[in-house]
């Protein structure tokens, strides 16, 4: 008998190699970057258990192992020629009359919201459908209420993690708190494998959706009202902007868009002072109040939150305004050169409640920010580092951990600021000889980077 004959055996789950129904498909990730790379195992988990014996199979046979939920993840993290261990069937959701929600790893945030809205509950989290719960909350998680409630692993409450020598913890503030720290905003795919994880979920709010489309507008007023405008908005309110050059080349589109908790009334009255401020006062939709759920379930998944096209994107966070001379820079960037690429600028308003927790609270370190800039455009397109080199001199060197980015010079002070040693010291204690590794991961208390063979595309 093969080994790989004895883990299927062992397994409530399917193991898929190449000759395998179904392989084609298991193997792909959503991010068609990462399309053509071929798994010798592909693991469908159907338990806990049977993570714990993928990791043994790995770990006998120096295969490298990934964890895979939604399989977004820009710089491939989720894809290998080793053993991908899919978990999305992991995906049950559990709430609790106290308001605390157990859900699996491989859950896909369409089907959270879905399951919490019918206790009358949600998490301030993400809004692409098919992005996975686990990787959103581990690397931090962004999304249309945060600036109310902060972002969604600040209401992480535990997690049970599978780590490199097969052993199952639970951890939270009280039980391994050092590793639950880590969880939260720099657990992604580096310190084991999480596979269920436990949410202080939230009432399900009436939010009104905030949408507008302008294409006969300057794009230079629209970004330089709202950076001294959505950033000091009141918390209850979350305003994005986007300027988007189209594929055949025409001149830049706007696209705002946002969420409120706050009436109807007070909505449309905060957001005319807005547009009046952009040159646009009375091209604002505004709807009514719906319940949150119903809002995720109107938006589909678009180029930040969903890789269905191969896209690369690089951001960094800003802590005060880019100046008038930048911004223009940035527009004019965005109209240069080959007019069949499509590209875009996506401003997120962040401040709030994402500010309200120390930068050592938790592993997420990017607290007192007022913005994040995402470049997003076809991979091998110059401009996104042109862009980005355009807006770094004005930004304050942080980046978002889900956004990884494998052209950073120095990743641990980019994702993780003054956390990193404090991590690598994590790093040390539950994973000290990297079978969880990938470029631009924590190192281990003393070690220097790289040590392995692992490789990260750069699309």
């Amino acid at each position: 008998m093969t080994g790989i004959e004895r883990l299927r055996e062992l397994l409530d789950g399917t193991v898929l190699t190449a000759d395998s129904p179904g392989y084609d498909r298991a193997r792909r990730p959503e991010n068609r970057a990462f399309r053509d790379t071929l798994p010798a195992l592909i693991v469908l988990c159907r338990s806990e258990e049977d993570v714990v014996r993928a990791i043994a199979y790995a770990r006998s046979t120096g295969l490298r192992l990934v964890p895979r939920g939604g399989g977004h993840c820009f710089a491939g993290r989720s894809s290998t020629e080793g053993i991908v261990l899919d978990l999305s069937a992991l995906n049950e959701v559990a709430v609790h009359p106290d308001g605390t929600a157990l859900i699996g790893a491989g859950a896909r945030l369409g089907a959270v919201y879905r399951a919490l809205h019918a206790h009358g509950r949600t998490l301030p989290a993400g809004c692409g459908q098919s992005v996975g719960i686990a990787g959103l909350t581990l690397g931090g998680g962004i999304g249309l209420l945060g600036r109310a409630y902060g972002l969604t692993c600040d209401r992480l409450l535990g997690a049970r993690v599978v780590l490199a020598d097969g052993s199952v913890v639970d951890c939270d503030a009280q039980n391994e708190p050092e590793l639950f720290w880590a969880l939260r905003g720099a657990g992604g795919g580096q310190f084991g494998v999480v596979t269920s994880l436990r949410f202080s979920t939230l009432p399900e709010p009436a939010v009104c959706r905030i949408e507008a489309h302008w294409r006969d507008i300057d794009p230079r007023a629209v970004l330089t009202a709202w950076q001294s405008w959505a950033p000091d908005a009141p918390d209850e309110l979350t305003l994005n902007a986007t300027v988007e050059r189209q594929p055949d080349g025409s001149g830049p589109r706007v696209h705002i868009d946002g969420a409120s908790t706050l009436s109807e009334s007070r909505t449309r009255e905060l957001l005319h002072e807005f547009a009046s401020r952009a040159g646009r006062p009375s091209l604002l939709a505004v709807s009514e109040p719906m319940p949150y759920s119903a809002l995720k379930d109107a938006l589909s998944d678009d180029a930040r939150s969903s890789s269905a096209e191969s896209v690369r994107i690089r951001s960094e966070f800003f802590d005060r305004p880019i100046d008038d001379g930048a911004v223009s820079a940035l527009v004019s960037c965005l109209e240069t050169g080959e007019g069949s690429r499509s590209r875009r600028l996506t401003f997120t308003a962040l401040a709030g409640a994402y500010n309200h927790m120390a930068e050592t609270g938790t592993a997420f370190a990017h607290r007192g920010q007022r913005f994040l800039l995402e470049h997003a455009g076809t991979p091998g397109d110059p401009w996104i580092d042109a862009s980005w080199e355009l807006a770094h001199e004005h930004a304050s060197g942080r980046v978002y951990p889900n956004f990884p980015d494998p052209a950073l010079e120095d990743p641990l002070r980019a994702y993780h600021g003054a956390n990193g040693p404090r991590l690598s010291a994590v790093k040390q204690r539950y994973d000290p000889r990297r079978f969880f590794d990938f470029p631009q991961a924590v190192p281990p208390a003393g070690a220097e980077r790289p040590t392995d063979n692992t490789k990260e595309v750069h699309p």
